[in-house]
């Protein structure tokens, strides 16, 4: 019999990824309903000891599979491991991040074991009913969000966007048990030989974690656009980020897209300038907890999901806003 909700969490260089943080705390909603528990799986090398910090952020139990051929993350050995763990605990559901590693990994897990996968979740929830997964996700290219079931298969899998779960406030009192689960690899396991693991240099900050952003679109006009948005994030403490109309015209890096297809953002502010509010990028910052948006067109859907709308030039609005700010600080100090 299947049961319990199992939430794969990456590391990497022995550092637990927030987004195995965020998907314990769904987990526990999740498992709440189903009336089961919560357990993480862990896998790499000397991870041991990293184990018992889920049980802060809502797991029961730890899986751990702690060898050196998990070291760094290779898809072979990785998916042996997974489908090992799935073939001996048999969970009822589980969960990915949609890191580049989830994405690699979990349809050849889901492959290997035949089941479904739902990717780039935006919602989870239990049908009180069937007892199901409902997994959310947009569809058509962001036009529908369509709501998918896994009637047949076991586990359930689906994988979630980092940003889009909240984490739960971590709880230090919280106990549980770690199983250690051996796998038995062999040379034929690692198809791929790493020669060399060049770290990224000059990598900029992850907007994910921002607590305030200055995002524009299309109405910013061009590249030397973003400069005035760069100097009011700068004022407020926070960072840039774009829609997908920003980085489609090359005015901004990919990795500052808010949307759909770019990363999920959940900040206590969020500043939209010159963003229609297509479907595609409110399903990446409608969470925010406040959203305050300045565009020439009154009828622009984002104006509806802000807490503030303001009809307006940008060009106008973002210095008087940047000097206002930097009047405050200075009056402050």
């Amino acid at each position: 019999m299947n049961k319990d909700v199992y939430v794969v969490v990456e590391q990497r260089g022995g550092c637990i990824e927030k987004v195995g943080c965020e998907l314990l705390g769904k987990a526990l909603d999740l498992a709440a309903a189903l009336d089961q528990r919560v357990v993480a799986v862990l896998l790499g090398d000397g991870v041991r000891q990293k184990a018992e910090n889920l049980f802060a952020y809502g797991a029961s139990e730890v899986v751990v599979v702690d060898d050196p051929v998990l070291k760094e993350y290779t898809t072979e050995p990785y998916t042996k491991a997974l489908v090992s763990v799935i073939e001996t605990f048999k969970p009822e559901i589980m969960l990915f991040g949609a890191t580049f590693i989830g994405r690699d990994l979990a349809p050849r897990v889901a492959a290997r074991i035949h089941t479904g996968l739902t990717a780039d979740c935006t919602g989870l929830d239990i049908d009180p009913e069937s007892r199901l997964l409902l997994m959310t996700r947009p569809a058509f290219g962001g036009n529908i969000m369509a709501t998918i079931v896994c009637r047949e298969y076991r586990p359930q899998m689906a994988t979630v966007r980092p940003g889009v779960m909240q984490a739960i406030l971590p709880d230090a009192s919280r106990g549980g048990k770690v199983i250690a689960h051996p796998v038995a690899f062999s040379p034929v396991d690692m198809n791929v030989e790493i020669l060399k693991i060049t770290a990224e240099v000059g990598r900029s900050v992850d907007i994910t974690a921002a607590e305030v952003i200055v995002s524009g679109g299309l109405g910013v006009g061009s590249a030397q656009g973003y400069q005035p948005l760069r100097e009011l994030a700068a004022a407020l403490g926070g960072e840039v980020a774009a829609s997908r109309a920003g980085v489609d015209k090359g005015w901004i890096d990919r990795d500052r897209q808010v949307g759909q297809t770019g990363k999920t953002v959940r900040p206590r502010l969020y500043l939209a300038f010159g963003i229609s509010g297509a479907i595609q990028h409110l399903a990446g910052m409608e969470d925010s907890d406040i959203i305050i948006a300045v565009n020439k067109d009154a009828d622009a859907p984002i104006m509806s999901v802000a807490d503030l709308a303001v009809v307006g030039d940008l060009r106008e609005v973002v210095p008087k806003l940047t000097r206002a700010i930097q009047k405050y600080k200075e009056q402050e100090a």
